[in-house]
């Protein structure tokens, strides 16, 4: 079960929360900052980073006293105010010292890491308060990264198994979500994904009956609801289908958090602490035949066509496309392609002028700026017979720059420009979903 910085982001939410996890299952229990605190613990780094110890002591001071009236409220028992505000007040004083020496991106992921530790420590003591059987787990017992920087699964199953089987009886365990170690042991974090990583790393390294995302919100809608009236949950999706929405948009979920729970074939629920009846999201290796599930929006995005009457019969000119772009660490979204040119898409545009030049060796290059990819989401098996001439006549009135499909079972895409993108995503809900 994992829970974010909004759903434990006070004293009463925290026990809101405690009346979900205590449901007589044995709990592994992630938990995010409370909301604010990571914002916090960043705004006193970049203090440090300026050489400002004041700015970042006072910053240490409001946060600190920010937390001594969340005990205050939590706790009924003074033993556990007590207890619970001696070991914050440490974490506090150990923040500070980071004031009195050399400051750099090794000090700022130690600072970052202790809002998670801050959270877990105030959850536990409060169970325990409450008379519940629980402990807490350090992640950084457990989580750790490869020397590539991704997860290193074989030790994150073996040592959170480890850690499990210290504490057997227990019903609840807690741990932080977001941080982990790196290869060479030193304090980093899961970056991409955050703590709804850790839930997916943990849920398929421990073969979980099931993970379940708790956020403020009912699930993934079938549209944005931003922007389009009268959305609603979508009940199920496939791991794809949800990798897809994800990437595209939806941002419940990090399309991260995606894999390691499918290649462990755990289902995952997308839950609302807010309403924790409401039957959410389903997400599972299981597909539902010929249906459109939902869709989303991709923002900031840039069009570029290369054309040259030299690609015309000519192997290895899509490699030197590809090449400029892997160059510049640029990954691209949508492409198209024709006799004499190619269109690609992209959403990162540090270093879109260097990538122009460089196209511009290959042949004229055009730039088509602000504009929003449309993603439509189901089972789009291309044996399913006008699924879509469905989507692309839902989009009859709106300029449509480019379209993608049959690269994936689960996704058609539509380039449009950002102006266009209420029109469409509310006339792709009438004409798929009303």
């Amino acid at each position: 079960m994992k829970f974010g910085g909004t759903s434990v982001g006070s004293p009463q939410r925290m026990k809101s929360v405690v009346e979900l996890i205590a449901d007589g299952e044995q709990n592994l229990v992630v938990l995010s900052a409370m909301s604010g605190t990571t914002n916090s613990l960043l705004e006193i780094a970049d203090y440090l980073y300026k050489q400002n110890q004041e700015g970042a002591n006072a910053c240490i001071t409001k946060l600190e006293d920010k937390y001594r009236q969340h005990i205050d409220q939590l706790y009924t028992t003074d033993e556990y105010r007590n207890q619970t505000w001696q070991l914050l007040h440490s974490i506090f004083d150990y923040i500070r010292s980071f004031t009195k020496g050399d400051f750099a991106a090794r000090e700022e992921k130690i600072i970052v890491a202790q809002g998670e530790i801050l959270s877990t420590n105030m959850m536990t003591n409060y169970l325990l308060e409450q008379g519940y059987n629980a402990v807490l787990l350090p992640a950084l017992e457990f989580m750790r990264t490869n020397q590539d920087g991704e997860p290193d699964l074989k030790y994150i199953q073996e040592h959170a198994s480890k850690q499990l089987a210290l504490y057997p009886d227990k019903q609840i365990y807690i741990t932080q979500g977001f941080i982990c170690l790196d290869a060479e042991g030193e304090i980093s974090n899961l970056q991409r994904g955050g703590s709804d990583y850790t839930a997916s790393l943990l849920g398929g390294a421990l073969s979980a009956s099931e993970i379940q995302i708790w956020t403020d919100i009912d699930g993934m809608h079938n549209n944005d609801p931003r922007f389009v009236e009268n959305t609603t949950p979508v009940s199920h999706l496939h791991f794809d289908e949800a990798a897809e929405l994800a990437y595209f948009g939806a941002k419940i979920l990090h399309p991260t958090c995606i894999q390691p729970a499918k290649y462990a074939n755990v289902p995952v629920k997308l839950l609302n602490t807010m309403d924790p009846t409401a039957p959410g999201t389903v997400i599972s290796n299981m597909v539902e035949h010929r249906k459109i599930k939902a869709v989303a929006a991709k923002d900031n995005i840039v069009a570029i066509n290369i054309t040259s009457s030299r690609m015309l019969l000519a192997y290895g000119f899509l490699r030197k496309v590809f090449e400029i772009f892997e160059n510049y660490k640029t990954s691209i979204d949508m492409i198209c392609t024709s006799e004499v040119g190619v269109s690609v898409s992209i959403d990162d545009k540090t270093n879109l002028l260097p990538i122009l030049n460089e196209l511009k060796k290959l042949g004229v290059v055009e730039v088509d700026d602000n504009m929003c990819i449309i993603c439509v989401v189901g089972d789009l098996d291309w044996r399913n017979v006008g699924f879509e001439s469905v989507a692309a006549e839902a989009l009859k009135d709106v300029p449509v720059r480019m379209i993608s499909y049959g690269g994936s079972n689960h996704n058609i895409s539509f380039l449009v420009s950002a102006h266009d993108k209420k029109r469409a995503l509310e006339s792709l809900s009438k004409y798929l979903f009303w």
